[in-house]
């Protein structure tokens, strides 16, 4: 065996000053137990990724790899067992006479460098791989081999085959998971930041049983593929309770699957976590605060409206307050809130459910959408007769909430009465921190900015790195736009002012609009002018 000086990390990171002895201190007495000190830095913010990285690869001379670019050799890994790989995130990569290359998120960890020398008999060399890199690997790598294996039986690759794939969309940290029938395969789709990728594919013979076994989880008809259907199931993946929204569509190859992931450890707790900026949240918060009156969130499907409501609730949330909720579907369960469940099926709607509420003696009502003209009259009703409803409406913009309540053919006094205010809001990516640079803004950039009062000579983009994938981007992050519904407001509704009046007016009064809070994210560095530019247009 290879003789190795050990180095503590703590000490490292202290030498490169990028972190003091109190500081290490902090972080130890914070941590979750069993949990590494380099994981807790990083989940603490106290250090990126990155740099933990880099330190480590310069002191220790140990090279870094990029293991989503790397010619991975299947054979190596039957040397170590799954699970050996995922509990100490690492992932054998090249073997040369008695030497065994091992990527690993933990250079440092000699137990498990002494454990895999004893499990393969090989000397084990380490390389430095992020975190993300290494599980991706072994959950792509292994569940390949396991699958080639098992393929002659026929029930256990539909059961091992599901756990893989969700496995993997924890993982990614996907939002959805799309099992798409093809005419002569299974592909595999994760939706990431919220763009889609293929990650594998899998014969068509495994098409019937996985997705009976699907259904089976989700309490849906396994024998109905002529018609779409909605499940649920509630499950635990990497010790972390996922709860998983079943979609079914038939297509004419076979049922098209998308499960959304929701991962209930997540559930934001207050609106201070939810991206929005001083003023507006100060704003917001005096919105809740009022006895009674609607407030809408707006903005396509998947623009983190639910979380915004959830938000809200949460801020609410206490025991002198009765909270009643109404939901297509119950997304997060939450205590102290009574939630219910629209079901079609029998005749429990929207508009249906919104009227027993009222008779349950509640201050603030949560109803999941406003879709048709009877859930409006009622949320609308229930806000003038002293109850806070929240609710949302898919318009692209604060402003364009209005037009659409009146629209639905509501009573513009009804409307100017009840509505206290609008929040629009979108998702864009953010700006990989592990690869941040800073460049010159160009000239239209520039001017772009000017438009908006702002000035501005440099902006921050991601140049793509291993723990991004090459893409520059990692995580999503809320732009918002807040209208209050003030009396001038509501005089120029009442009067059927135009759309354009109505924005001329807030405009000159200091309205935020969603460019103008995405143009200060970029100036701040926390995403870049074609993400606010791709879904908030200029004016």
């Amino acid at each position: 065996m290879a003789l190795r000086e050990k180095r503590k990390l703590g000490d490292l990171l202290k030498e490169n000053g990028l972190i003091t002895e109190n500081e290490i201190l902090e972080v130890l007495e914070n941590k979750r137990s069993r949990q590494k000190l380099g994981d807790a830095l990083v989940e603490q913010s106290y250090i990126t990724e990155k740099q933990l990285l880099e330190v480590l690869e310069v002191h220790l001379k140990i090279p870094s790899v990029s293991l989503y670019r790397f010619p991975i050799n299947d054979q190596l890994i039957k040397l170590i067992p799954k699970e050996v790989a995922r509990e100490n995130i690492l992932f054998p990569i090249e073997q040369q006479e008695n030497i065994l290359t091992i990527a690993m998120n933990d250079p440092l960890d000699y137990y498990a460098i002494d454990d895999l020398e004893l499990l393969t008999g090989f000397e084990v060399k380490p390389v430095i791989a992020s975190k993300d890199d290494i599980l991706q690997a072994v959950n792509k790598y292994y569940d390949m081999e396991e699958t080639i294996e098992q393929e002659n039986d026929e029930e256990a690759p539909a059961v091992r085959i599901l756990d893989q794939i969700l496995q993997s969309g924890v993982t990614l940290k996907a939002s959805d998971i799309h099992i798409d029938s093809n005419e002569s395969n299974i592909l595999i789709r994760y939706r990431v930041d919220g763009m889609l990728r293929s990650e594998r594919t899998f014969p068509k013979r495994i098409q019937s049983a996985l997705i009976a076994r699907v259904k089976i989880l989700a309490e849906l008809n396994i024998t109905e593929t002529r018609m779409p259907q909605d499940g649920r199931i509630r499950t635990v993946i990497d010790a972390k309770p996922i709860d998983l929204r079943i979609s079914t569509l038939p297509t004419v190859f076979g049922e098209k699957i998308v499960i959304r992931i929701l991962d209930l450890s997540n559930v934001t707790n207050s609106l201070a976590e939810l991206d929005l900026n001083e003023c507006t949240l100060t704003q917001y918060r005096e919105l809740l605060t009022r006895p009674s009156g609607l407030i809408l969130l707006t903005g396509p499907t998947g623009s983190g409206k639910t979380t915004t409501l959830y938000g809200s609730i949460n801020e609410l949330n206490n025991e002198d307050v009765n909270i009643v909720t109404i939901e297509d579907p119950v997304e997060y369960q939450l205590d102290g809130i009574n939630q219910v469940q629209v079901n079609s099926n029998v005749g429990l709607t929207f508009a249906t459910g919104l009227r027993s509420i009222l008779r349950q003696d509640p201050n603030i009502i949560m109803v999941g959408e406003i879709r048709d003209k009877e859930t409006a009259e009622i949320a609308i009703r229930s806000s003038l007769t002293g109850h806070i409803v929240l609710s949302t409406l898919h318009t692209n913009s604060a402003i364009d909430a209005i037009p659409r309540l009146f629209d639905m053919e509501i009573e513009p006094y009804l409307v100017v009465s009840s509505l206290s205010g609008v929040m629009a809001q979108r998702l864009v990516k953010k700006i990989c921190k592990d690869c941040q640079e800073e460049r010159d803004v160009t000239p239209m950039e520039k001017d772009i900015f000017h438009r908006r009062g702002m000035d501005i000579d440099t902006i921050k983009i991601g140049k793509g790195c291993d723990s991004c994938r090459g893409t520059g981007y990692r995580g999503r992050m809320a732009i918002h736009e807040l209208l209050i519904i003030n009396d001038q407001v509501k005089k120029l509704m009442l009067q059927q002012a135009t759309i354009s009046e109505i924005k001329q007016h807030v405009m000159e009064q200091g309205m935020h609009f969603l460019l103008d809070d995405g143009l200060e994210k970029v100036k701040k560095g926390y995403t870049t002018i074609d993400e606010v530019l791709r879904v908030a247009l200029e004016d």
